[in-house]
C-alpha cells in the first residue's frame, strides 16, 4: 500500500525499487520557528546501526531520488531521507519562505525531531549545496560529508531573471512540461535507456502536490544557492567524500577538481560510466564507497 498522501499517480510505478521506496515513505509534523505552525515534513528511515546517514535530494527532487541507493545503504546502516522544505512531498505552508535560510532551519529541526545525534550527510547536486550550507552552519551535527556531483560553485539560476508576474507562471510551467524534464533526464544520465517511464514519474510525482508551482517560483526568487566562496569551503571540519560521475553534462567535471582542492581532508573519486546521477546510475560503486567512507573514525584517518 501506498502512502494516502501521495498523488494517485504514484500506483502508475513500475520498477520495484520504485515501488518499495514509495511505499515506505513517511510523515512527521515538525515544529521550526519559521512558522507557528507544524510543518508536515516526508521523509523515509531504513535500516539500523552505526553512525545514521542522511540522504539529501537535488533541486526539484524528492526522495525517490534514492530509491536505487538508499537501500543498499541501509542493509547494515540506519539510513534516512528526507524531502527538503518547498520540495518532493513536504507540506508547502502558504506563507513560508522557502529559500535556503529556510531549508536549513527546517532540516535542523527535522534532524532534531527524528535523529538527534551526528550524521554522515550525503548530498546529491543541489542537495550538496545543501549540505555544505548545513554543514557550515551545524558543524556538531555533521560527522562526515559527502557530496555527489554537487553544486555550489556557481550561484543562482537564470530562471530567476524570469520570476515576475506573469513569466513566474511561465518558467514553472516550462519546467513542468514533460518533454523539458525529459530532456533534462536523458542529459542527467550516460545511459540513456535509464530515462524510463518509470523514472520521469519518480521525477514528477511531487509535481501534483498542493503548492508545488508558487513554492518553486518563491525558492527560485529567493536566488537559490549562491556559489560558495573558496575561503568557506576551507572551513568545512568534517571528513568529505567527493563523488563524480565522469561524465556528467549538467554541471561538468572541473568542479569536482575545485572542491577537492578547497575542501579540507577531503578525497575526490570518480565514478566510471556514469552522468550527473551515479545514485542512480551506479548505485552500487556508488554504496560502496560511502560505507567504506563510513569506517573511517578520525579526520586524520582520511587524507587527500
Amino acid at each position: 500500500m501506498f502512502p494516502s498522501f501521495l498523488p494517485p499517480t504514484v500506483g502508475q510505478l513500475t520498477e520495484p525499487a520504485s515501488i518499495a521506496l514509495a511505499q515506505s515513505i513517511q510523515s512527521q509534523a515538525i515544529a521550526t520557528p519559521l512558522i507557528n505552525q507544524l510543518i508536515t515534513t516526508t521523509y523515509v528511515k531504513q535500516g539500523d546501526g552505526g553512525t545514521p546517514i542522511l540522504l539529501i535530494h537535488g533541486f526539484d527532487g524528492s526522495v525517490l531520488e534514492f530509491r536505487r541507493l538508499l537501500p543498499l545503504l541501509a542493509e547494515n546502516n540506519e539510513t534516512w531521507a528526507v524531502d527538503l522544505l518547498g520540495f518532493g512531498f513536504t507540506d508547502r505552508i502558504p506563507g513560508l519562505q522557502f529559500s535556503p535560510i529556510a531549508i536549513k532551519t527546517h532540516l535542523y529541526h527535522f534532524w532534531k525531531t527524528l535523529i538527534n545525534q551526528p550524521v554522515i550527510l550525503v548530498g546529491a547536486s543541489m542537495g550538496g549545496a545543501a549540505a555544505i550550507d548545513f554543514t557550515l552552519t551545524y558543524p556538531e551535527v555533521v560527522e562526515k560529508l559527502v557530496l555527489i556531483d554537487s553544486a555550489g560553485l556557481k550561484g543562482g539560476s537564470p530562471l530567476s531573471k524570469l520570476m515576475f508576474p506573469p513569466l513566474d507562471a511561465f518558467a514553472a510551467n516550462f519546467l513542468r512540461n514533460p518533454q523539458v524534464r525529459d530532456r533534462i533526464s536523458r542529459t542527467a544520465y550516460k545511459n540513456k535507456l535509464l530515462a524510463s517511464l518509470d523514472s520521469q514519474l519518480c521525477a514528477a510525482l511531487h509535481l501534483e502536490m498542493p503548492n508545488w508551482h508558487q513554492a518553486l517560483i518563491a525558492f527560485t526568487k529567493s536566488g537559490g544557492y549562491s556559489a560558495f566562496k573558496l575561503k568557506q569551503l576551507a572551513e568545512i571540519v568534517p571528513p568529505t567524500l567527493i563523488l563524480w560521475g565522469d561524465t556528467d553534462q549538467i554541471l561538468g567535471t572541473v568542479d569536482a577538481k575545485k572542491f577537492a582542492g578547497a575542501i579540507p581532508h577531503s578525497q575526490l573519486i570518480w565514478i566510471q560510466d556514469s552522468g550527473h546521477v551515479p545514485h542512480l546510475e551506479q548505485p552500487h560503486i556508488t554504496a560502496q564507497h560511502i560505507l567504506e567512507f563510513r569506517k573511517f573514525v578520525r579526520s586524520q584517518d582520511f587524507s587527500p
